[in-house]
């Protein structure tokens, strides 16, 4: 008996499973043909993708100062404002909301008073502290993003500023849902007919179309939820509208 040199008999071995692949993949492909053939009707779901980029961004500055009087801590926020408006119009943005201020009474636990024996409640003292958030809502993203790059600067003069990160929109989602979802039903039309041509038949009308969940993820992001997403950390992004869709066949 001759024995196959060890490399051959890997190839007739590798040789063999594709063929059995082959043979199984056939097999279904005939099951499915035939499913088609007896069918009804087909159920197909079909989608349109498209990558955009925001068209508007929403920034959201805080400025906190904390005083032991009121009237101090007015006068204190009013100073800090002022620097932050300036700082703003220096950057390009001319059109920042101040939302209102925010008050905030403190009860702080100092020292014992003079004669207070051990054990006795610390000698409580009030601090008030004041709040204001700031809103920019603008087209002009760069600009935007520039100046909150530059932010740490009112850290810089004493100021206690914190800024949240940038939110993107794209805000031509609600026009280019309908011309999307048209797009998304051609799809799902094509997809049947590519089915049904397997098996020999043809489709003669579309029995029902159902819209599926619209999504808007970052730039080629796999993310989904059932109930839709609208992505906001992202300046560039993928919006996809999806189709269910059955037809009758003839």
């Amino acid at each position: 008996m001759t024995t196959l040199p060890k490399p051959h008999l890997l190839g007739v071995v590798a040789g063999l499973f594709l063929a059995a692949g082959l043979v199984a993949s056939t097999t279904l492909m005939t099951r499915t043909w035939l499913k088609v053939a007896d069918a009804e009707s087909v159920a197909v779901t079909g989608s349109a993708r498209r990558n955009v980029s925001s068209d508007l961004v929403v920034w959201h500055g805080s400025i906190t100062v904390e005083n032991p009087t009121l009237l101090g801590a007015q006068g204190l926020l009013a100073r800090q404002e002022s620097t932050t408006r300036e700082f703003l119009l220096s950057q390009g943005i001319t059109n920042a909301q101040f939302h209102p201020i925010a008050i905030q009474r403190i009860q702080v636990r100092g020292g014992k008073a003079q004669g207070e024996a051990d054990g006795e409640l610390e000698n409580p003292t009030t601090r008030f502290r004041l709040s204001r958030t700031i809103e920019v809502r603008s087209g002009d993203i760069d600009t935007v993003l520039a100046m909150d790059g530059k932010a740490s600067r009112l850290v810089d003069q004493g100021i206690e500023f914190t800024a949240s990160a940038p939110q993107f929109i794209w805000t031509k989602a609600g026009e280019a849902k309908i011309e999307m979802l048209a797009d998304a039903a051609r799809d799902a039309r094509a997809r049947a007919e590519q089915i049904v041509s397997q098996g020999g038949r043809r489709i003669s009308r579309m029995r029902s179309a159902k819209m599926g969940v619209f999504q808007i993820t970052p730039l080629y992001s796999t993310q989904n939820a059932w109930d839709g997403m609208n992505d906001t950390t992202s300046r560039e992004k993928t919006v996809t509208a999806v189709v269910n869709a059955t037809y009758a066949l003839d």
